[in-house]
């Protein structure tokens, strides 16, 4: 589990083919320290295992699922990547909780200024779409962000200035390539919609209440 909050911008070193699947190495500093070969790191939002560490970069597979579903797949060496260890227990939430599983990608359609922010406009799969409201979360390449405005296939966050320089997002042009991951709440409340009905949870409930 992690909190959405980018604690460094690390940068791929290395795209391996090996018998284990696709390995990236992952030059880094800060989320090196106290982390073990298993603990979980958060690569653009993408939860992966440590499997070597040295003293400045670590190495992950990726299974051949999340390297499709993801845009860890396309990674090349010299791309930035955000990069969060997994939230220890009774650690400070700065987010909300992001899982490290991907929901889908989308696609960078759009940037513009406003005052000292900075808004991006980000097109995604309409079934990732209806999971998403305004004023809600959303996770960005790892990165936990307010939605801004909300279309039907096109959403968009604004991104104040501390978060400007400490996320990739700014920097990406457009049409560049971003994963998705959705509130896991949304998700849930649609899993139990069904059931809900016979005590009389109807989708117009849940609609009013802002979560449909």
């Amino acid at each position: 589990m992690f909190s959405g909050i980018v604690e460094e911008i690390g940068r791929i070193e290395r795209v391996v083919e090996t018998r284990a699947g696709l390995a990236l190495a992952v030059s880094c500093g800060i989320v090196l320290d106290g982390t073990r070969i298993g603990d979980s790191i958060a690569v653009d939002g993408v939860c992966l295992t440590v499997a070597t560490l040295s003293s400045s970069a670590f190495t992950a597979n990726l299974q051949p699922v999340t390297a499709r579903l993801s845009t860890l797949g396309s990674r090349r060496p010299g791309s930035p990547v955000n990069l969060e260890r997994s939230v220890m227990v009774g650690g400070r939430v700065g987010g909300h909780y992001v899982q490290g599983h991907v929901d889908g990608v989308g696609r960078v359609v759009g940037k513009r200024g406003d005052g000292v922010a900075v808004i991006v406009q980000i097109a995604a799969p309409p079934a990732v779409v209806r999971y998403i409201v305004e004023r809600g979360f959303v996770a960005i390449d790892g990165a936990s962000l307010t939605v801004a405005e909300l279309g039907l296939d096109r959403f968009a966050v604004s991104l104040v200035h501390h978060t400007q320089q400490h996320i990739t997002l700014p920097s990406l042009a457009i049409g560049a390539q971003v994963n998705v991951e959705v509130d896991v709440v949304a998700k849930y409340v649609e899993r139990l919609h069904g059931p809900c009905q016979s005590s009389g949870v109807t989708t117009e409930t849940l609609r009013r209440a802002g979560f449909a």
